[in-house]
């Protein structure tokens, strides 16, 4: 089974509807009990992820009822959701609120991923904005394309190549053990800049419009990678696993680092762990 045009287009304004209907009714107007940890106190649930998962999820099922569906929130509470799936077929997996963190304290960088996966394999990816209403996606092959609010089309590029001291990346280094998070943090300091905007969301489209040189994960879930990795492939980038094998559904450790082509990938990797 393939994603036509218009079940395409459906998707995009699905995710557009739970951003309109389910997720900005609640921005800045979370009360009390409305907000819950997870694993920690910065790993935060909302009336609103919940919501918009439930939304995402009903309406997935009733226009592919043969396909599967990985959504965060159901993950968190029954881990066999993932673990036992075996990516067969047709699934969408979907982060309802990526940037979570944002969302509860008021901060307007937050959206809305979906990736569609058949057999193992990202054939479609989609970035929502429910602050900005816009959207970046691709198909594979294809390209990716940065929608705005008003319905005009943007091809997007990767950045140009430059040496490790004029880039700006970002370096999600929580997972990594401690020793080498003092490294990356050290060896990151001689970029140009860097930011952490806590939120895959917005990291994958700085990159994939060309305003950012590389992103590096140490976590990789599939709500939070596969839509944004396809995108960035259609935009000319480049990414691999730490070990240099090819990121996909079935991986959710090891590292992900992402650029704009092999020679700047392995710059990177390079500096980032030089002692």
């Amino acid at each position: 089974m393939t994603i036509s045009d218009n079940e395409f287009d459906w998707l995009i304004g699905l995710l557009t509807q739970a951003g309109n209907q389910e997720i900005m009714p609640h921005f800045r107007r979370l009360e009390c009990g409305e907000i819950t940890a997870k694993s920690n106190a910065a790993d935060l649930v909302t009336i609103a992820d919940v919501a918009a998962e439930k939304f995402i999820t009903r309406e997935l099922n009733a226009r592919f009822p043969h396909a599967a569906i990985i959504g965060e929130e159901a993950v968190s509470e029954d881990a066999n959701v993932l673990e036992k799936h075996d990516w067969e077929g047709l699934t969408f997996s979907v982060d309802p609120i990526d940037g979570t963190f944002n969302f509860a304290s008021g901060a307007p960088i937050f959206g809305t991923m979906l990736a569609i996966v058949k057999d193992g394999e990202t054939i479609g990816g989609i970035i929502h904005d429910p602050v900005m209403k816009d959207t970046i996606y691709a198909r594979r092959g294809e390209g990716g394309f940065y929608k705005q609010a008003d319905g005009k089309e943007v091809k997007l590029k990767v950045s140009e190549p430059v040496s490790f001291g004029q880039m700006t990346g970002s370096v999600s280094w929580t997972g990594f053990e401690e020793r080498l998070q003092a490294k990356i943090v050290a060896n990151q300091t001689r970029n140009l800049n860097f930011f952490g905007y806590r939120c895959a969301a917005h990291d994958y489209r700085i990159l994939a419009t060309g305003m950012a040189h590389y992103l590096l994960y140490s976590r990789m879930m599939p709500w939070d990678h596969l839509a944004g990795t396809l995108i960035h492939t259609e935009a000319g980038g480049y990414s691999a696993r730490l070990d240099t094998s090819k990121y996909t559904p079935f991986t959710t450790d090891g590292g992900l680092l992402l650029t704009s082509n092999k020679d700047m990938w392995e710059e990177i990797r390079h500096e980032l762990w030089k002692d």
